[in-house]
Formats: C-alpha cells, sequence, structure tokens
C-alpha cells in the first residue's frame, strides 16, 4: 500500500503531521508492506533571499502567538519534544524543496524530509540558504558538491512546481494533505488513532479476505447445525 504526503518545510502543523503518520504506522499491522513517499507543497508568500522572525511574523499579520503556542504544547503533549515554532524564521522554501526533491531522487526521500524536519522545528536551524541546505546534505551522506550543483542550477524547480500542481488536481487547499492508497484524500493534520483508522480501511478495501475452502459446523441465526451421524 502507498501513502503519498504532501507538506510544507516550514509548516507546523506538517512537522506534526509527520509525527502523526509514523505513530500511526507504529501502530499498523501491516505497516512492513507500507510504501510511504514525502512531496513538496510550498505555500509562498516570502522573496527568495529574506527571512523573517516567527514571532514578528504573526504578531503583525495576526496580532499573537497563542496559536504557535498551542501547537509547541500538543506537539509536546504527543512526546514531540523539543518542538519549536516561535523561536523559528521563515521565509522563501523553494530552495528547501528543491534539496528535498534532489534527496529524494539519491534514494533518501523519507529521511531527508525526517532531517529537514528536525533540524527546523528541533533545532530552530534556518532551512533556507545554500548554506544551511549543504549542511544538511552532509548530515544525510549526500555528496556535497554535486548537491551544490543541482541547487545552482535550480534543477529540480519544475518537480517542485509539478508536486504542488498534484497536490491542488487532487483537492489539496493547504498542508498537510495525505493520500492513501490513491483513494482516500486526507486534509490537515489529522491525529494518530484516525490516520490508523484510515490505514486499516484503505488496506481492507484492496486486501478483502478469502473464505477458506471446505466446510464446518457453524451456528447462525437459526441455531447451532448438527452434523449428521455416519
Amino acid at each position: 500500500m502507498k501513502v503519498d504526503i504532501w507538506f510544507e518545510v516550514t509548516c507546523p502543523w506538517c512537522g506534526l503531521g509527520s509525527h502523526r503518520v509514523e505513530r500511526a504506522l507504529a501502530r499498523f499491522e501491516h505497516a512492513d508492506e507500507v510504501e510511504v513517499v514525502h512531496h513538496s507543497f510550498p505555500l509562498g508568500g516570502f522573496p527568495e533571499g529574506s527571512t523573517f522572525s516567527v514571532r514578528d511574523f504573526l504578531l503583525r499579520k495576526h496580532g499573537a502567538e497563542a496559536a504557535a503556542q498551542q501547537i509547541e504544547a500538543l506537539a509536546h503533549s504527543e512526546s514531540l519534544s523539543p518542538y519549536r515554532v516561535l523561536d523559528n524564521q521563515v521565509g522563501n522554501t523553494d530552495l528547501a524543496h528543491e534539496f528535498l526533491a534532489h534527496a529524494s531522487a539519491q534514494g533518501k526521500n523519507r529521511e531527508a524530509w525526517d532531517t529537514i524536519f528536525r533540524a527546523y522545528f528541533g533545532k530552530a536551524q534556518p532551512v533556507f540558504s545554500l548554506r544551511d541546505l549543504l549542511k544538511l546534505a552532509d548530515e544525510l551522506g549526500l555528496d556535497r558538491e554535486q548537491t551544490r550543483q543541482v541547487l545552482e542550477r535550480r534543477r529540480y524547480r519544475q518537480q517542485v512546481q509539478d508536486d504542488a500542481r498534484q497536490a491542488q488536481r487532487l483537492g489539496a487547499r493547504g498542508a498537510p494533505f495525505i493520500v492513501l492508497d490513491g483513494r482516500y484524500g486526507v486534509p490537515g493534520a489529522q491525529d494518530s488513532d484516525t490516520l490508523l483508522d484510515l490505514l486499516r480501511t484503505a488496506w481492507t478495501d484492496t486486501h478483502p479476505l478469502t473464505p477458506a475452502a471446505g466446510d464446518a459446523p457453524v451456528c447462525g441465526p437459526d441455531g447451532c447445525a448438527v452434523p449428521e451421524r455416519t
């Protein structure tokens, strides 16, 4: 079974949503038969080359920090700690998504997304510049010079844009957005119990039980049948 997930790197619900997916899979009976693939859904809105304090951004745009504080507390209650939202910077994430596409092409899709979420939300490290991303390349064991060339030439820019358009065609209006086995679209950071139920439903739909051959005594609505003696 395949699970496709669209995330924005700096979206606090995406980092928490990724954790919830992992928790659901840890309890799913067929987890070893599930392929999880992360995709990019950059939300945009920031100029390239500039970063801003999350606190300042929230105060200017919403006049409050309460929502971010609630997400931090929620993450802590779900054993995701540290989870730093307010201490972070925000900025244009296009290059970060292109880095993730490159890492995915090197066979490190899930590992790269875990690493960037851990760096950004776990350590409040910036993930916007070429320098920031080359540090993550070293952590992932990617070839540093190859990664530099890929990002400088913007080799994966079109792929990132195509990823976002695919999510929109499937009905996504924001991130996170999850598609289970190409059948169920799941918007938002659903809790792990809900995700587990959906995983089981999707699995059952594509793996129906096949009755074993043979006949044996049973009880039914009309009582219990007693086999005839021979």
